[in-house]
């Protein structure tokens, strides 16, 4: 799968529009543009390379079976796709479970996994993370990322940087504080 740009919901919800009216190139664009967060969701809930990519390919045709019934005032386009990967993904897994003779003698299949909203969601935590963190000094980011995302301890950082263990702290303190400027915005 190549990775492609988190696709805008302005964009597309026109391709649907087009997907709706029998459009192939726009099914084909559609693809292109959302494949990777979808099988990304059926990868993670399905845990098989072949059963994400085989429903992904069920995804696909539903959508352009079904394109007519996506209502953007409900929900947006990459919502109403996740969803509907996210519920053909567990339709698999319950087709997978052994069957039986009745349905008290059916297994509970719980879903622990974040839902599609919430890898949506937490996605568009990252970015917005991401970004703030972009407007923070190189000495101060790469610090805090040191620090947070990898566990370097301050005195660890202060010797890699060569700078007294107090500097160290300063930069981490005011850089913790810009970020959070930033994520208040």
């Amino acid at each position: 799968m190549s990775a492609a740009p988190a696709p805008n919901a302005l964009e597309l919800v026109p391709i649907m529009q087009a997907v709706a009216a029998g459009d192939r190139k726009a099914l084909a664009d559609l693809y292109g543009r959302t494949s990777a967060k979808l099988y990304g969701i059926c990868i993670r809930l399905l845990g098989s390379e072949p059963e994400a990519e085989d429903v992904l390919q069920d995804v696909y045709l539903t959508v352009w079976n079904k394109a007519g019934s996506f209502d953007g005032n409900k929900a947006s386009p990459i919502t109403w796709l996740a969803v509907l990967a996210r519920n053909k993904a567990i339709d698999r897994l319950r087709r997978q479970t052994a069957p039986t003779t009745t349905f008290d003698d059916a297994p509970d299949l719980a879903d622990d996994a974040p839902s599609a909203l919430e890898v949506l969601q937490q996605d568009e935590d990252q970015k917005r993370l991401n970004g703030c963190l972009d407007e923070l000094d190189d000495q101060q980011r790469d610090s805090i990322r040191s620090a947070f995302l990898d566990g370097a301890t301050y005195p660890q950082l202060a010797e890699r940087e060569r700078v007294p263990l107090g500097t160290m702290k300063s930069w981490i303190r005011r850089g913790l504080l810009r970020l959070r400027g930033c994520l208040e915005r």
